[in-house]
């Protein structure tokens, strides 16, 4: 459906993204995450052929994107643009009609879309009259509603509350099982996760993560254990490594300072405390704790090279 191979882009000398390269296939959806300014919305214009690469193959379903496959795309950009003077309906119609997509079927789709939302107001609403929420939720609609076989989302969460985030992870997930291939980006790590087959992580233009959320969980140590059991403070004391015990009901967490001394406790619980222990698990890094730990990273590579010299 689409690939990137080793794309890159510079604005006055400056890295916007360098040697970028990743495949998706129908249906799948990748998570593209970064802080600002790391190359995500330069990377959304690249696709969408907006700006030209300066280096590097584009290529959507094994060609370069016309004018004529825009019809077949979807985009919402992270600043936000609807015509507040229109209602929904003129809205929706005019921005599906951009894509050539058949009037009836788009109100057919907009009423189904509306309710899947939970879009407060009715098709002869006004933009103006709506909250930021409902707007957001509109221009979400508009971006989808001709069914494009890729759709492109930029920020789509920002502003949203916990339930309209969770009424936006269903129609996305909806669309994936109906063949569309999506690439949105997020700082909600928890929303990446959710949603993602895959994910890709830029820093300053440059790769730090690619693959799917397993093998990038898989990639990082697993030093934190989930236990439950009948245990004293000079028990968990006992093993070698602790960095911290937090509470996780019914059990607590235990942090190591090596993926080594996690395992050795297990191997610890198994031979010394196993009628104390009702359960135990290595627990997996989180997207979160992983995003965070690649930017402690580059912060005390980028101090090194400066001290250095």
């Amino acid at each position: 459906m689409l690939s990137l191979q080793n794309v890159s882009k510079t604005f006055d000398n400056q890295i916007a993204v360098s040697n970028l390269s990743f495949n998706l296939k129908k249906g799948e959806t990748l998570g593209l995450v970064g802080q600002n300014g790391a190359g995500k919305s330069t990377t959304f214009k690249m696709i969408l052929n907006f700006i030209t690469p300066d280096s590097g193959k584009i290529l959507f379903n094994k060609h370069k994107l016309s004018y004529k496959d825009l019809d077949f795309v979807g985009y919402m950009p992270e600043e936000r643009g609807l015509y507040l003077d229109m209602t929904i309906e003129q809205q929706v119609v005019y921005f599906a009609e951009l894509h050539n997509y058949p009037k009836s079927k788009t109100l057919q789709n907009l009423n189904y879309w509306m309710d899947k939302l939970s879009v407060k107001g009715n098709n002869k609403s006004k933009i103006k009259t709506l909250s930021k929420g409902n707007q957001q939720k509109v221009q979400l609609i508009t971006s989808f509603i001709h069914q494009p076989r890729l759709l492109i989302l930029d920020e789509p969460f920002s502003g949203l509350d916990p339930v309209n985030t969770e009424n936006l992870i269903t129609a996305i997930m909806e669309l994936k099982k109906r063949g569309t291939t999506i690439i949105f980006s997020s700082h909600n790590m928890q929303n990446v996760e959710q949603v993602s087959d895959k994910v890709l992580m830029l820093v300053n233009g440059i790769t730090k993560l690619n693959g799917s959320v397993n093998e990038i969980k898989d990639s990082f140590p697993k030093n934190r254990i989930y236990l439950e059991g009948n245990f004293n403070n000079d028990i968990i004391n006992s093993f070698n490594g602790i960095k911290n015990v937090s509470p996780s009901y019914p059990g607590f967490i235990l942090k190591f300072d090596t993926e080594k001394n996690a395992r050795l406790a297990i191997q610890k619980l198994k031979s010394d405390y196993y009628d104390q222990t009702n359960g135990f698990k290595i627990l997996l890094p989180s997207l979160d704790n992983i995003f965070k730990h690649v930017i402690t990273q580059e912060g005390k590579n980028y101090e090194e090279n400066i001290d250095c010299c």
